[in-house]
């Protein structure tokens, strides 16, 4: 039932931030006219961005399923994460890629199935935490600027909020796995599973200090080629932007459109594009919208190469999505109560 609401709750979003931002015709007659005169050639260039970036990931997750002992090859990594991305962009709710990722690797490794829940998690976990350093870092360089105004006073604010409440929660998990108190933790705490379960993991990751730190350097130019991702889509529609004013916005836009409020973050991340590039650079809300979507349709296009290797990947065909849901659920169960019994989460 919840997550029927939330599914509905997300459509109802994404129809009403569309709306807005295509409710005016002469806004969209300039983005036409923008189209017409933009100099298409800069978004592949921002293609092989993103395409670099996703094979630092890839070579990220690999890093930390080898600590699993998990040994898949650089190639069969890379085309899980590509399915992956393919259900987080269209699939509703916001761990669908997750889901699929755990049980294309379960399959790979039916004797280490906790082993590839936990890679994911750590994955998700070493992801963030860079994000975190990356943003401070890149906020700091432009704190003037962002404190200027109100609408990016409030993106700070929130993204730190998101990435506070991340890095609280894994605090969290990370002091009940060193001391052993999963088990103790009380089941009034907000998100109690997933604490358990991230105790879990960092048990399993605590004496692999040298592959996680590796994971996490890996995060950084990952994270700062999907960045610019979108400084060539504004080379594209001559923006007139540099790429640190496209780094100083996209720690606020990712960080945003990562919570499942809309499908995809559509409209989100383009209403964020207009109001923080028209506050700190008065970019035209024609221009920022199209920069935007540019970045967005070239994460489309990896995902819809993810979707074309989902579709010939023989072990997907095992299994629907529904029943890969309750093993991964059930894995899931088993793993907490493990944690809650004592033992080791892989038992």
């Amino acid at each position: 039932m919840k997550k029927h609401l939330l599914t509905a709750i997300q459509l109802l979003v994404t129809v009403g931030l569309l709306f807005w931002i295509f409710r005016n015709p002469e806004q969209n007659r300039k983005m036409l006219e923008a189209l017409d005169v933009a100099n298409e050639w800069w978004l592949l260039p921002g293609l092989l961005a993103l395409g670099g970036g996703l094979l630092l990931q890839a070579m990220r997750w690999r890093i930390l399923l080898e600590v699993q002992s998990i040994a898949i090859s650089y190639w069969r990594s890379l085309r899980i994460l590509l399915v992956g991305m393919f259900f987080n962009l269209f699939l509703l709710g916001a761990t669908g890629g997750d889901i699929i990722k755990i049980f294309l690797i379960m399959r790979e490794a039916p004797d280490k199935k906790a082993g590839a829940l936990l890679s994911v998690f750590i994955d998700r976990v070493v992801g963030v935490l860079a994000l975190a350093a990356v943003s401070a870092v890149v906020i700091l360089l432009r704190w003037q600027d962002l404190m200027a105004h109100e609408v990016t006073r409030y993106g700070v604010a929130t993204a730190a909020l998101i990435l506070g409440g991340s890095i609280g929660f894994v605090v969290v998990a990370w002091l009940a796995g060193r001391f052993h108190l999963a088990a103790k933790l009380p089941r009034w705490l907000p998100a109690h599973d997933k604490l358990v379960e991230a105790a879990g993991a960092f048990v399993e990751y605590a004496r692999a200090g040298g592959s996680v730190g590796k994971a996490f350097l890996l995060s950084i130019p990952a994270h700062l080629l999907m960045f610019s991702t979108f400084w060539f889509g504004a080379k594209a529609f001559a923006a007139g932007l540099n790429v640190l004013s496209i780094y100083c916005v996209m720690p606020i836009v990712a960080t945003v459109t990562a919570l499942p409020i809309s499908i995809g973050g559509a409209g989100l991340r383009e209403g964020l594009f207009i109001q923080i590039l028209g506050a700190l650079y008065a970019t035209p809300e024609s221009i920022a919208t199209l920069v935007s979507l540019s970045g967005f349709m070239m994460q489309v296009f990896w995902s819809l190469i993810g979707g074309a290797i989902y579709l010939g990947y023989r072990a997907s065909q095992t299994m629907p999505l529904g029943e890969m849901e309750n093993e991964v659920d059930a894995l899931e169960r088993r793993i907490e109560q493990n944690l809650e019994q004592g033992r080791n989460p892989g038992a």
